[in-house]
């Protein structure tokens, strides 16, 4: 955590749940409405990570540690910067959101909480990611849901993109009153 109880100057919001929930379309429409930066996670992810999933072998701990420090690292360069950003993470469990949070005192995590039913159907028609639906399980049974202490808010993804987009953006300025 922060080690400072000064509010934040910045904000990075990390745009967090598992495949299939919208991560990357809902972190344009914020960064749009924001005015700010947006970063696709999926691309920080080391060659052999991105190599382990599209073979439909799901990642572990080990695997996602330095994609996690690769994401906290863009964040604190934005910190540095003065400058807000949107970035896509899964963010799976609360000790990866531990990570991110740690010396960010920007972060806000905008968790996208979409219904199995619904996620199975966008993978479906998903084309021309590295992500098969067949890990989709075994995110599910690693995702921790956003817990009341840490920053942020979850929102349900079954709408639409721009609702989600809406939604979020509006908790975010509810919680972070600061201009963006």
């Amino acid at each position: 955590m922060a080690d400072t109880d000064d509010p934040p100057t910045t904000v990075s919001v990390v745009v967090m749940g598992v495949s299939g929930t919208g991560k990357s379309t809902v972190g344009v429409g914020i960064a749009q409405a924001l005015g700010c930066d947006f970063v696709e996670g999926d691309d920080l992810h080391p060659a052999a990570n991105v190599e382990k999933m599209r073979s439909g072998t799901p990642l572990d701990d080990e695997d996602r540690w330095p994609w996690l420090r690769a994401v906290a690292a863009r964040v604190g360069e934005h910190e540095a910067a003065g400058t807000d950003l949107v970035i896509t993470c899964s963010a799976l469990k609360r000790s990866y959101r531990d990570l991110l949070v740690d010396g960010h005192p920007s972060v806000w995590f905008a968790h996208i909480d979409t219904p199995h039913d619904v996620l199975v159907e966008r993978l479906r028609k998903r084309r021309g990611h590295y992500m098969p639906g067949s890990l989709l399980d075994s995110q599910l049974a690693t995702l921790q849901p956003l817990a009341a202490d840490e920053p942020g808010h979850a929102w349900s993804g079954q709408g639409s993109a721009q609702q989600t987009v809406d939604a979020l953006v509006r908790e975010l300025r509810q919680e972070r009153p600061q201009p963006m």
